[in-house]
């Protein structure tokens, strides 16, 4: 296998989720003109991750009345997994043979899931996922976390990849992609809503180095958030044991459709050889990450 192209959906936050559906659907058309193998959306599409103009960082808390009421409201948009916005991927991925990560909150007992489906190119679904770290100091406190961090083999026109999904806030943290690594994952697709400044950028490209993955995140254009939709490469050293630059794509704040290639071989050339990832990881002295 050689490439491996992830269209980022930089778009702006739909309005409703009928707008959600029909502007979803013609980017995933244009994205698979573009040549992209897999499209990626921002988090929480079907709802845009949008919150009442009210409903402050700073001054929220869930024994205000009028927050728990926003959130009821937050809550209420929640489609299921089984629904006919996800349903209509499904069969869109399998009209024009293309891959897609759809994203939504997720009905759910007990509280919504912030979650990602994967579909492949024939219409089947070969991976859900759910947000792990949820943003618990704002509106996500009422959701479900997610349990696992799973990992599908995706059958590409060039031939298959591993890929795991992270959502937003956790890849604030370094357990999720190592997790994700030590199940397989090539590559780590991350839909995100939330400003993607110079630390969550480097921290990033860190994720792809340390695991030796690749890593593709989605975000919001601006003014909802600032874009910088971007993809690395876990290579960061050549063949002389040369610094080279590991961003494949980084855009800037306009909406659009912004296709980052993996080269696949070079990647996997890059893991046999180099010594990250799991080759020469000590685990039984990390016994006091499961306690605290």
């Amino acid at each position: 296998m050689s490439k491996f192209r992830v269209a980022l959906l930089q778009l702006r936050p739909p309005a409703s989720l009928a707008e959600s559906l029909e502007r979803g659907v013609a980017a995933c058309r244009r994205a698979r003109l573009l040549g992209a193998d897999l499209v990626l959306f921002p988090e929480l599409w079907n709802i845009g991750y949008q919150f009442p103009p009210e409903a402050s960082l700073e001054s929220f808390d869930l024994d205000n009345p009028k927050c728990r009421a926003m959130v009821e409201q937050w809550c209420a948009g929640a489609i299921s997994a089984d629904s006919g916005f996800v349903r209509a991927f499904e069969d869109l991925a399998k009209e024009i043979q293309l891959a897609i990560v759809v994203t939504y909150l997720e009905s759910f007992p007990g509280g919504p899931r912030d979650s990602a489906t994967l579909i492949d190119s024939t219409g089947r679904r070969i991976l859900h996922y759910s947000k792990v770290q949820t943003c618990d100091f704002y509106f996500e406190t009422a959701c479900t976390p997610g349990q696992d961090f799973p990992v599908a083999t995706l059958e590409t026109r060039e031939g298959p990849v591993r890929v795991g999904v992270m959502i937003c806030f956790d890849r604030e943290f370094p357990e999720p992609a190592r997790v994700l690594m030590l199940s397989g994952a090539e590559i780590i697709l991350v839909p995100n809503a939330c400003e993607m400044e110079r630390h969550r950028l480097s921290q990033l490209s860190t994720r792809a180095f340390e695991n030796m993955v690749g890593v593709a995140l989605a975000n919001y254009c601006g003014p909802a958030w600032n874009g910088s939709s971007v993809a690395f490469s876990p290579v960061v050293f050549d063949g002389a044991g040369q610094s080279v630059e590991n961003t494949i794509i980084h855009a800037g704040d306009e909406e659009g459709i912004y296709i980052a290639e993996f080269d696949m071989t070079a990647i996997r050339a890059y893991r046999d050889r180099e010594c990250w990832g799991a080759k020469y990881r000590k685990p039984g002295t990390y016994g006091r990450l499961l306690r605290e």
